[in-house]
């Protein structure tokens, strides 16, 4: 497709769109291809997750056999932990479908929140795979101090661990790569669990590759390291559950965000004073709200497609899916005239 830019046009790539001002006219052509973008988006998280999937699945088959024949109770707890992952894995791949939704009726600002939903589970499932984790650790740890004898592990358990780990980092550094390029909470989400899973391993391979080199007397270093491992854990689940509930509870964007709107704002002409800006995510994606001046002798054609060529700026740097409102209000006199009004009023207080 072939266009023309006329004189003091913009065009903006991600939305297609072309901006055009003259002497008091605006015209604007525009095609977006944003819901093609969500579509894509969404296949590209469904590839990805279902990578971690197959990962998933062989580890929770293999590390079960290795666990029993291998007389481990921390493998067998290890592998409990690649199936809360396998789990976790088909809430992401649901609920990414459902946030991939269009707005409707009863969704006007769309389904975003959904994904947001679905990091607050794999938080939530990491939580209760911890707690398991720790409880083990600790009951295996008192039945010891009684007098108690712990299974020494065999070799098979220890190369089961050796294979999760390499497995497990490899899921992780390819799932929140393209977790950050596709801009994807949940998938974000659910490479911490993957490299919450292979912390896990690390914990079991210590504790096994002790247990086998150094004797029985060391079998408690199994439970001692998984026990370790869960608090690791803990701390990946609060940091997840800490973001997705200031999501929730529509916390604002950061301050480095906030100062790059006021930027981008303060950057067009006869626009001064932008002030209550409000700012939330939703799911993926960005909601803005802010207030500008502008003369109050512009006409209101032009002032009306000013602030939507400030919409389409934000959206061409914030994403397509940004949800804008720029409301327009008269200069007061003091922005207007500055301190000459001032002087003004001083001379003439009946005037003021």
């Amino acid at each position: 497709m072939l266009i023309i830019l006329p004189r003091n046009c913009l065009f903006l790539r991600n939305e297609v769109s072309l901006y055009c001002e003259t002497e008091g006219t605006a015209c604007t052509a525009v095609a977006t291809d944003s819901r093609n973008d969500t579509m894509e988006r969404e296949k590209e998280i469904y590839k990805v997750t279902l990578v971690g999937s197959l990962v998933n699945v062989i580890l929770t088959v293999g590390k079960f056999f290795a666990g029993i024949l291998g007389h481990s109770a921390a493998m067998v707890a290890d592998a409990i932990h690649s199936l809360s992952d396998l789990l976790t894995d088909a809430v992401v791949m649901l609920f990414v479908h459902i946030a991939g939704k269009p707005a409707d009726k009863d969704h006007e600002f769309g389904h975003g929140k959904f994904e947001t939903l679905a990091t607050a589970f794999v938080g939530m499932a990491l939580l209760v795979v911890a707690g398991g984790i720790i409880f083990n650790a600790g009951d295996a740890f008192v039945q010891w101090t009684k007098g108690e004898d712990i299974p020494k592990p065999g070799t098979l358990a220890l190369w089961a661990a050796i294979l999760s780990i390499l497995l497990k980092e490899f899921a992780f550094q390819y799932t929140v790569r393209e977790g950050k390029k596709l801009s994807s909470q949940a998938l974000e989400a659910n490479a911490w669990h993957h490299r919450s899973d292979a912390l896990s391993s690390i914990g079991t391979f210590i504790g096994i590759g002790g247990a086998i080199l150094l004797g029985d007397r060391w079998t408690i270093l199994d439970p001692l390291a998984s026990l370790v491992v869960g608090f690791f854990i803990v701390r990946v689940a609060w940091k997840l559950l800490k973001e997705c509930f200031g999501d929730l509870m529509e916390a604002s964007l950061g301050e480095d965000v906030e100062k790059e709107i006021l930027d981008i704002i303060d950057s067009f002409p006869d626009v001064t004073d932008p002030h209550n800006l409000k700012t939330r995510r939703i799911g993926n994606s960005y909601a803005i709200e802010v207030h500008i001046r502008m003369d109050a002798d512009l006409p209101l054609e032009k002032a009306h497609s000013r602030a939507h060529y400030i919409e389409m700026a934000l959206k061409e740097r914030f994403g397509p899916m940004t949800h804008t409102i720029v409301h327009v209000e008269p200069v007061k006199p003091f922005h207007k005239y500055g301190p000459a009004l001032v002087e003004v009023l001083e001379d003439n207080p009946e005037k003021k």
